[in-house]
Formats: structure tokens, C-alpha cells, sequence
């Protein structure tokens, strides 16, 4: 489980420091809950998310365990490092906003007749309660050709699950490559 410390002080200087010491600074918060400012050791975090089977995963701070989605990120943008990293409490039976990955799979019939498959949604935003949320939208690309796309509409959803952006948004295509 993925450990990390309150931080006392929020200030410029103190942020620093803990950078320095190779911590990531995050924000946790949840509907009706304190928020905390809190600190991961950053390689720490890197490993958990990447090993993470489930969209909600634990963390422990200050003898607490909370039940976390990865909310929003900030990244440097010279050397791409994580710098900043908000967390939202999963609470059981809470309807809440979520962002939820789009991952693609099979290679689309398109790209052998001059296409390029384009993804212009990473991530897509469902409001349901933790019970109900999806670890992500799996989307078969293989039977797209030059100018088509899969829109939000497409995309199967659960019962409990409401889709927060537009049906006529594109989420992937392929286009005729210049």
C-alpha cells in the first residue's frame, strides 16, 4: 500500500524542500470530507499507479486509509516530471464525477490505406457512485477506415454510469495521413 505524509505547511519554500527530498505533493479531498495536503514519495507513487489493476486504490496517511482516484495531475514542462497530484476519496454509495481512461485496441483497417489513427479523448468524464465505476473504456479500433470515427454514443455504458460529455463528441478516428 502506498504510504505517504500530511504535510504541515503548504508555503513556497517548505514545497521545495519536499520536491528536493524526491516527494510528489498531493491533494486529497472527497465530497464531505476534510481536504489534506499530503506528500508521496514520488518513484513510490509512479510504481503503485502503474501497477494498480483497479481505476480506486488505497492510500495511507497519517494512520488513515483512504480509498483514492487520480483526479488531476500536473507535470514539468521541461523535463516531464510529476510535480503536483490531486486525489479524490472514493466514498462508497456518494454519486460523484470521475475521469475515466479510453484505451484503444487492434490496429484500424484505415492505416493501410494512408490513414492515421487520431485519440482525442484520453480520458472521459462519468458521474456514478464508487460501486459502479468503471477501470476504463476499452474501444476495438480494428474496423475503422479513413474518415471514421467512434463517438461517445458508441460507447456501451452501465445502468448506474451517466457519460458527462456530449454523445456527438469524437473520441477516436482515422484520418488520411498528408
Amino acid at each position: 500500500m502506498l504510504e505517504g505524509i500530511i504535510r504541515d505547511s503548504i508555503e513556497k519554500k517548505v514545497t521545495k524542500a519536499l520536491r528536493r527530498d524526491g516527494y510528489l505533493i498531493a491533494n486529497i479531498y472527497g465530497k464531505g470530507e476534510e481536504n489534506i495536503n499530503a506528500a508521496f514519495k514520488a518513484n513510490e507513487f509512479i510504481k503503485a499507479v502503474k501497477n494498480k489493476e483497479e481505476l480506486i486504490f488505497p492510500v495511507k496517511v497519517a494512520d488513515k486509509v483512504y480509498n483514492v482516484v487520480i483526479q488531476d495531475y500536473q507535470r514539468d514542462p521541461v523535463n516531464s516530471s510529476l510535480l503536483h497530484v490531486d486525489l479524490r476519496i472514493a466514498l462508497p454509495g456518494v454519486l460523484s464525477k470521475y475521469l475515466v481512461p479510453v484505451k484503444l485496441v487492434g490496429i484500424p483497417k484505415g492505416t493501410k490505406n494512408k490513414g492515421v489513427l487520431i485519440q482525442s479523448k484520453k480520458r472521459l468524464a462519468v458521474k456514478c457512485t464508487a460501486e459502479n465505476l468503471p477501470n476504463s473504456f476499452i474501444i476495438n479500433v480494428a474496423e475503422l477506415d479513413v474518415g471514421d470515427t467512434v463517438l461517445v454514443r458508441d460507447i456501451p455504458l452501465a445502468a448506474n454510469v451517466k457519460m458527462m460529455v456530449e454523445d456527438r463528441v469524437s473520441v477516436a478516428g482515422v484520418i488520411k495521413a498528408k
